[in-house]
């Protein structure tokens, strides 16, 4: 059976990866979360009682706790999945994302490095460390075009540059040290059990609620979507047929425009929850001050993970978004809960230094 240590597995992405190796039954997760506001351990309590499966909550920053957990445990892979991930948190507090997404990463891959400098060479060579990125490593594109593999790093939020830096250094440890590192760059995800500060389940949930549904800007901002469960198979197949050293982009093949997102949520919401006599909730869409560095467009080019490994998607973005809406309507114990917290579904993100556009 193969141990896998997987950081951030409480989190939206990890969380929804753990339950997928933990369904295969041919795995041992063990998972080191940090539980701050956006892991929550709601997110796996459907996984049964298992021997397969171990929570611990820790710090990847904390040399002492990592080290103890790769010797006690003795993984054959390392996934990497934690890290501060909201752009708007990264405008009010850069340092927090610095501190994880940068410094947190140099020491989880320094103290993978001195435990796989102990392993033979056959366990060695069979080894991996997959960090788990972001498309936002490359900046803004224009009307036309998409990220592939070899388009040059331009981040332009603080929380793109901390992702950058990670991704940099992970490239740095498999070129120096020979660690068997995977890089992976994803498009915006969504799904079930993500936290509400993110595009659609805030949309979902307020407009649920009635409450006005801010856009920023024109709402011609474009993302590419790529609905979690698909991300966390592409996932697996990086870490099982990746070549070590490579990159990998996973896109969803569903670009739309911000605008035209929350106008679906829209129309499913009322579709699944008509209410007699009731104004459509389009008319809770309002346009504010668009958001400091705001990425025009992104598109992802996931042609290599499908040649090579033969991954893509299996939901469009209509089916994906319809699923999605289901569950929230479906799971209002777990909104309360993870809502419980500081955050109360305000804007984030508005702190801009004078002068700026």
């Amino acid at each position: 059976m193969k141990t896998i240590l997987v950081t951030g597995g409480a989190g939206f992405i990890g969380s929804c990866l753990v339950r997928q190796l933990i369904r295969g039954e041919t795995t041992r997760v063990v998972n080191l979360d940090k539980l701050t506001y956006a892991g929550n351990l709601d997110s796996l309590a459907m996984l049964p009682e298992s021997p397969h499966y171990t929570f611990v909550s820790g710090d990847i920053g904390d040399d002492e706790q990592v080290a103890g957990l790769l010797t006690q445990y003795r993984p054959q892979a390392v996934i990497n999945l934690a890290a501060e991930s909201h752009v708007d948190r990264s405008i009010d507090g850069p340092a927090e994302f610095v501190h994880t997404n940068v410094v947190g990463t140099f020491q989880l891959l320094e103290q993978t490095r001195h435990y796989w400098s102990t392993l033979t060479p056959d366990e060695q060579a069979g080894f991996r460390f997959l960090h788990v990125s972001t498309d936002e490593v490359y900046g803004s594109l224009g009307p036309t075009g998409a990220f592939t593999e070899t388009t040059p790093y331009a981040p332009n939020s603080p929380y793109s540059a901390s992702k950058a830096s990670s991704d940099h250094f992970v490239r740095a440890y498999h070129h120096t040290y020979g660690l068997p590192t995977l890089i992976t760059n994803c498009s915006n995800n969504y799904g079930p059990f993500q936290f509400p500060e993110k595009l659609i389940p805030l949309m979902i949930l307020n407009a649920l609620e009635k409450k006005p549904l801010p856009v920023y800007g024109d709402g011609q901002n474009i993302r590419d979507w790529l609905f979690v469960e698909d991300h966390c198979h592409a996932l697996q197949s990086v870490l099982t047929g990746g070549q070590p050293g490579e990159v990998y982009n996973i896109g969803g093949r569903a670009e739309r425009t911000n605008l035209e997102v929350v106008e679906i949520i829209c129309d499913t919401i009322d579709r699944l929850r008509p209410e007699a006599g009731a104004s459509p909730r389009r008319e809770l869409i309002t346009f504010v001050t668009d958001r400091p560095g705001h990425d025009r467009r992104y598109a992802i080019d996931a042609r290599k993970i499908t040649d090579q490994l033969g991954w893509q998607p299996q939901q469009t973005f209509e089916s994906g978004l319809a699923h999605t809406v289901a569950w929230y309507l479906e799971h209002p114990e777990w909104v309360e809960r993870v809502s419980s917290g500081s955050y109360r579904r305000e804007r984030l993100g508005t702190n801009r230094a004078p002068g700026a556009s």
